[in-house]
């Protein structure tokens, strides 16, 4: 998890700086600027425009009585990649682009159902007498409900 957190908060602002660095040699100041703004506010229209798509998904797959897992799924990777968009740099903003188009989205959603799945799939169903059940009292103990253990 450290590791993650490496390469999240240190490692890629220091590639993002470098691209800008490039870029900004390659084709100006100026220019490099302009891109980076252009970038944002097209990605905040994206994220804007594929969130009211998910929304009336949402809307219609409630209004049918089915859960919208995927719906859901899709609007969180939709904000994840508007958040990405904002964030000033050329690496951050292909990773946002690619989040707003839907059949990469889908291949996103589908490895996160996946590693969710695994994830449940490592918790145990609670047996009788275990979770939600009443816990019983030890032998030694009166059975009486209005004994508060502190």
């Amino acid at each position: 998890m450290l590791g993650r957190l490496i390469i999240l908060f240190i490692t890629i602002p220091l590639v993002e700086l470098y691209l800008l660095a490039v870029v900004g040699s390659r084709v100006g100041l100026l220019p490099t600027i302009m891109l980076v703004i252009l970038t944002g506010a097209w990605g905040a229209y994206l994220a804007k425009s594929q969130g009211y798509s998910i929304l009336a998904r949402i809307q219609a797959e409630t209004a049918a009585g089915r859960v919208p897992t995927a719906e859901l799924i899709d609007g969180l990777l939709v904000l994840i990649g508007g958040i990405v968009l904002l964030t000033p740099g050329l690496l951050t903003d292909l990773a946002g682009f690619c989040l707003m188009i839907p059949g990469f989205r889908a291949i996103i959603r589908e490895r996160v159902k996946k590693k969710f799945a695994a994830q449940v799939g490592h918790f145990q169903m609670p047996t009788p007498g275990g979770m939600g059940a009443r816990p019983q009292a030890p032998p030694n103990r009166p059975k009486d409900d209005d004994v508060i253990d502190v």
